[in-house]
C-alpha cells in the first residue's frame, strides 16, 4: 500500500543509501530518510510517494539505533556539507566499504572473498577500509558563502542541503578551527564599513565568499575574498585585523604557530554558481602558501587543485605508490594529475614521469612544484588526458609504451577513448584512484574485459562526516 503524502508511518531503518539517507519500509513500501541511521526506529512523515518508493523526514526518534551518536556540530542537520554526524565513525566506515565494494561487484562484475582475504589466488582482495584516529576539524580549504539575515545583518555559514539558503554559521566542525576567528573579522569588517555582500538574485553586492587555505605542516594561512568587483574598501586595514586574528589565535590543540601568509581577492563578476573567477589580485602577502605531503612541498593557490584532507592523502597516496610497486626504472604516466601531487610523490621512485591535467595554471603550479622540490624527471602536459593520451600515443605510430599509468579522474571517470589508449600501450599495471566508486567500477569491467585484471582495491576515507569516499584499486596486464 502506498502511503500518502504528509503520512505519518513508523518505520526500522534497516539499510543506507549511497547519498547516506536511511532506508525502511512501510508495509513493503520503501522509504528514503534524510538523517535516519541503520538501526534506529522512527515515526517518519512521508514527503513524497511513487509508485514504488518515497521520501520522508524524521519526525520522532522511537528507538535511537546502537550506532547514533550527538553530532558535534549544532547545525549538522540543516547544513548541506556532513550527512553522517549522527552516525558513529565505526558506523560510517563499514557503510563507505560497503559502499565502495558493492558498486565494484554490482557494476564491475568483480568477486572479492572476505574482506582482506581472496577467495582463490585467481580473485582479488578487497582490502579493509582506511580511516582516520582524528575525524573532525581536517579540512585545509573552507568556501564560506556571505549574506544577510532578515534584520540586515551579514553573516557567513553554509548552504542547506540542495539550495543556496545559508545556515549562519562561523564555526565548522571539519574545517581548521581558525577558520572561525576568519569569518567573524570579515564579517565584524563588512558591517563596520558597510560592505554589502553578493545578492544571487539581483546580482549586486560585493562580497560573495571567504575561502580559506590552511597548511597542515607549515601553518600557514591564506584568505581569499571571492568579490564582484576587483577592489574592496579598507582592504589593508582588513589584512591587518587578519593578520592579529590569526596569529593570535589559540585553541588549545594547535601543535603549530598559524601564520597569515596573504590575503588576496578572486574576481568573479559573473551572474553564475561558479565560485571562483580566473583573476587573482592580492592585498597583502602572497597569493599562495606551501605544505607538505610526507617530504613534497607544494605551492598552493586559491585556484590549485589539492586533496583537502592532508593526513589521508599521504596514506591514498602512499597507497597507489605501494600499488605501483616502482623500482626506479619505470617510465609512468600519471593522468589528471592537478597540480603534481601524486607526479611528484612518484617521480622519486620512478625512471621519467609524464603528468597531464587540463587546466593550465595547475600545469604551471606542477613544474614549479617539481623545481622546488628538485625532481628533474617529471615532465608535463597541458589538455584533456582523453585528447593528450591518444594523440601522443598516435604521433608515435602506436610504438608508445608505460609501465605504469595511473589515473586518478573526475566524478564522472574515464573516457573509453583514453582507457582503449591506456590498454594499447600495455602498462604492466594500471593504479586507478576514484572519488567515485560507481564509475570505478564501470571502468574496471572495461579494462577487465580488454586484458588486464583487478587484484585488489582499497577505500580510503578522505571525508569523515559525508558520504564521500575515496579509493585505489590495482589492475594487471594478463596478455
Amino acid at each position: 500500500m502506498v502511503p500518502k503524502k504528509n503520512e505519518f508511518v513508523t518505520i526500522e531503518i534497516t539499510d543506507m543509501g549511497s547519498g547516506g539517507e536511511g532506508i525502511g519500509r512501510a508495509d513493503g513500501f520503501t522509504l528514503f530518510v534524510k538523517g535516519a541511521v541503520v538501526g534506529d526506529v522512527i515515526e517518519a512523515k512521508v514527503l513524497k510517494a511513487k509508485k514504488t518508493y518515497g521520501y520522508a523526514k524524521v519526525e520522532k526518534i522511537l528507538r535511537p539505533s546502537e550506532h547514533r551518536v550527538e553530532p558535534m556540530c549544532p547545525v549538522a542537520g540543516r547544513c548541506g556539507g556532513c550527512q553522517l554526524q549522527a552516525m558513529s565513525y565505526g558506523a560510517q566506515l563499514s557503510f563507505k566499504e560497503r559502499k565502495v565494494r558493492e558498486c565494484l561487484e554490482r557494476i564491475g562484475g568483480v568477486k572479492f572473498g572476505e574482506c582482506g582475504e581472496k577467495l582463490s589466488e585467481e580473485q582479488p582482495q578487497f582490502l579493509p577500509i582506511l580511516g582516520m584516529e582524528d575525524c573532525f576539524a581536517y579540512r585545509n580549504k573552507a568556501q564560506f558563502p556571505v549574506g544577510k539575515v532578515k534584520d540586515g545583518k551579514v553573516v557567513t555559514g553554509f548552504y542547506a542541503g540542495h539550495s543556496h539558503a545559508i545556515i549562519p554559521s562561523t564555526a565548522c566542525a571539519i574545517q581548521a578551527p581558525v577558520n572561525e576567528v576568519i569569518c567573524k573579522t570579515v564579517c565584524e569588517h563588512m558591517e563596520q564599513y558597510r560592505i554589502a555582500p553578493y545578492d544571487e538574485e539581483t546580482h549586486t553586492g560585493l562580497v560573495r565568499h571567504i575561502l580559506t587555505r590552511v597548511g597542515a605542516v607549515t601553518g600557514e594561512v591564506l584568505v581569499c575574498l571571492i568579490v564582484n568587483g576587483k577592489s574592496i574598501p579598507k582592504a589593508e586595514v582588513l589584512a591587518d585585523k587578519l593578520k592579529a586574528a590569526v596569529e593570535s589565535y589559540d585553541n588549545g590543540k594547535n601543535q603549530i604557530q598559524l601564520v597569515l601568509k596573504g590575503v588576496c581577492l578572486n574576481v568573479n563578476c559573473e551572474k553564475t554558481n561558479v565560485i571562483l573567477g580566473n583573476e587573482i589580485i592580492p592585498v597583502w602577502g602572497d597569493t599562495y602558501i606551501t605544505d607538505y605531503i610526507g617530504e613534497v612541498s607544494f605551492c598552493i593557490s586559491p585556484l590549485s587543485f589539492y586533496q583537502v584532507n592532508p593526513k589521508q592523502t599521504k596514506v591514498l597516496y602512499g597507497k597507489a605508490l605501494e600499488f605501483a610497486e616502482l623500482t626506479g626504472n619505470e617510465i609512468v604516466w600519471d593522468l589528471y594529475c592537478g597540480i603534481g601531487t601524486i607526479s611528484l610523490f612518484l617521480a622519486k621512485n620512478a625512471k621519467n614521469v609524464y603528468g597531464v591535467e587540463i587546466v593550465p595554471q595547475a600545469i604551471e603550479d606542477a613544474k614549479q612544484n617539481a623545481i622546488r622540490n628538485g625532481i628533474t624527471n617529471a615532465e608535463f602536459f597541458v589538455g584533456a588526458a582523453e585528447d593528450v593520451l591518444p594523440a601522443k600515443y598516435r604521433e608515435s605510430g602506436g610504438s608508445m609504451r608505460a609501465d605504469v599509468i595511473v589515473v586518478d579522474p573526475p566524478r564522472k571517470g574515464c573516457d573509453e577513448t583514453l582507457l582503449q589508449t591506456i590498454v594499447n600501450m600495455e602498462p604492466k599495471r594500471v593504479v586507478y584512484v576514484s572519488c567515485d566508486p560507481a564509475t570505478l567500477a564501470r571502468d574496471i569491467k572495461f579494462l577487465e574485459e580488454n586484458g588486464y585484471k583487478l587484484t585488489k582495491a582499497q577505500a580510503v576515507d578522505m571525508f569523515p562526516m559525508t558520504t564521500h569516499v575515496e579509493s585505489v584499486a590495482l589492475l594487471v596486464r594478463e596478455r
